[in-house]
């Protein structure tokens, strides 16, 4: 069957093939909770310049990029706008509003016309009141997640994810910090949530990678400001 999603947003675009229900957080949903999940689904295309999103904003979304790039975005304690990534079709956002009551640490802008598939909280609350099953499972799969991650980061799966956080640093220094003879600087504060975001873990994650980060000496923190050796 064709994804609902290709009459969105017109033949001439590209389109990711990932289908919401096969992400990982609607595994081992049976079929007839899947199609439930592919129905019940928004779409909403965004046209370049607008927001997704806002840094501030209840996080109240989680969706697909079906097609589309948005930059991830932050505001400084000075007003200055800083572009801390870039997100493609294929990928999946926000499923922290399912876990914690929290805010956007950062703003998502179309960078062109941008197509999302997902629910708002409200939206999402609903299909599980009416499929319980889909709510459990969802549960379990979250709970996995967060188990799967944790044990990773204790175990040899560590060093992955600190080079993709110091990747992540590393590419915000150079882009937006300054470099010195201590390494490169990163003057403005990164939350561990703020990371998480960017990175892709929990931010439990990145406070053990943060940490041996340090440890290996790879980089230091002097108050709100961190070095990179």
């Amino acid at each position: 069957m064709e994804c609902i999603c290709n009459a969105q947003i017109g033949p001439d675009r590209d389109i990711t093939s990932i289908c919401i229900g096969q992400l990982w957080i609607f595994q081992d949903l049976k079929p007839q909770e899947l199609l439930a999940i592919t129905q019940a689904a928004q779409r909403k295309i965004y046209q370049k310049g607008q927001s997704v999103f806002s840094q501030g904003d209840k996080a109240e979304q989680m969706f697909l990029l079906k097609a589309g790039r948005v930059k991830l975005s932050k505001i400084t304690a000075e007003g200055e706008e800083i572009t801390l990534d870039i997100r493609k079709s294929g990928d999946f956002l926000g499923e922290t509003m399912l876990t914690e009551d929290l805010e956007y640490p950062l703003s998502a802008i179309c960078l062109e016309d941008t197509l999302t598939c997902g629910f708002t909280k409200t939206g999402f609350e609903k299909i599980v009141l009416e499929h319980a099953n889909i709510g459990l499972q969802v549960i379990k799969n979250l709970s996995k997640r967060l188990a799967s991650l944790t044990s990773r980061v204790g175990s040899l799966s560590l060093s992955h994810l600190e080079d993709r956080l110091y990747d992540v640093l590393i590419n915000v220094a150079q882009e937006h910090g300054v470099k010195n003879q201590k390494g490169y600087i990163i003057q403005f504060p990164l939350t561990h949530e703020e990371l998480g975001f960017l990175v892709g873990v929990h931010r439990v994650s990145i406070t053990r990678a943060m940490k041996s980060l340090k440890e290996s000496g790879k980089l230091k923190q002097e108050g709100r400001t961190l070095i990179l050796i």
